[in-house]
């Protein structure tokens, strides 16, 4: 528990760091958000009004601090060009980049588990050989070129699955799971490719461990030595890698997200910043950034999970 919650503590400034870099960045970008609303016809006193309105007239830190005041409450501005609070919008966006996010890592480690151990326990064999060359053609393969692929075969050729049409799960189950069948194969396919490779490499060097050995000739049968021993210790760089994929699928769905229509919140921040709303895009960002931290506090509990030796301050390797 004291592992948790001292975890949890280190979030605090790494959240505030992620706030100053936020704010900082999205300042330092070049052009007056209000002579962008206004347009070069405005009259200087619309503009100095408008300027008033957003804060901008402010010095720097206090403009920051009054962020910052209204972040923690949860009030994350108005959007400047659609009027609506930023908060709303990203709650609108947000549960479906969450259920592609999550659609593409159940496709992946469905994929990239069974074939990762078959791989490191078949070493050698057809079966790596494979697994192997497939993982290889799936990281090299784009993500947007197998979405087009799959819409020309499921959907054009076939019609079996719809090309787009994004549905809330809550207003109607089926046609949400058979819109987002192909965008989560799309993109989960490459990252079980990245997956299986990770799975395969860890596996190989713990079953060259002695007490790998010792369960052998113990007499345990393979899929027992295996499955309860060998698969859990060679979970700690699986989990990173893990983290980090769902990390960057949480910001990085733009692509798939277009290809699909799907209203998703990577789609949010690239509307937003070609609208230079930036307004949103501060909370965009931040949210983004939150969700990363998060990700990673959860990885790092896992890792205690996984391997006490981490939750007593040592090494995995030691």
């Amino acid at each position: 528990m004291m592992f948790i919650v001292r975890r949890l503590v280190l979030t605090i400034p790494i959240l505030l760091l992620v706030s100053i870099m936020t704010f900082s960045l999205i300042h330092m970008i070049p052009g007056d958000p209000a002579r962008v609303i206004l347009g070069e016809e405005a009259t200087p006193e619309a503009y100095a009004a408008l300027r008033t309105e957003l804060g901008l007239d402010q010095p720097i830190v206090v403009q920051y601090f009054s962020w910052l005041g209204k972040v923690v409450t949860g009030d994350l501005g108005i959007s400047i060009t659609d009027r609506v609070p930023v908060a709303d919008l990203i709650m609108q966006r947000l549960p479906a980049t969450v259920e592609l996010t999550i659609g593409t890592f159940l496709v992946a480690i469905l994929i990239a588990f069974p074939a990762g151990i078959l791989a490191a326990v078949r070493r050698g064999t057809w079966i790596d050989y494979t697994s192997t060359f497939t993982a290889l053609g799936g990281m090299s393969i784009p993500s947007f070129w197998l979405a087009m692929m799959m819409i020309i075969f499921f959907a054009v050729e076939n019609q079996w699955l719809p090309s787009s049409g994004y549905v809330p799960f809550s207003e109607n189950p089926t046609q949400n799971l058979m819109a987002m069948i192909l965008p989560c194969l799309a993109t989960g396919l490459r990252e079980s490719a990245v997956l299986m490779r990770m799975l395969r490499s860890s596996l190989l060097d713990v079953v060259s461990m002695d007490f790998i050995r010792t369960a052998k000739a113990k007499g345990l049968n393979e899929a027992r030595t295996i499955l309860g021993h060998a698969l859990r210790n060679a979970m700690v760089p699986v989990v990173t890698t893990s983290g980090l994929m769902i990390a960057g699928l949480l910001g990085g769905l733009v692509i798939t997200e277009s290809i699909f229509s799907i209203p998703g919140f990577g789609r949010l921040i690239v509307e937003s910043v070609f609208k230079r709303d930036y307004v949103t895009v501060q909370g965009a960002i931040l949210v983004s950034a939150v969700l990363v931290v998060l990700v990673n506090l959860i990885v790092d509990i896992l890792y205690a999970v996984i391997d006490p030796r981490i939750k007593a301050g040592k090494g995995a390797g030691e």
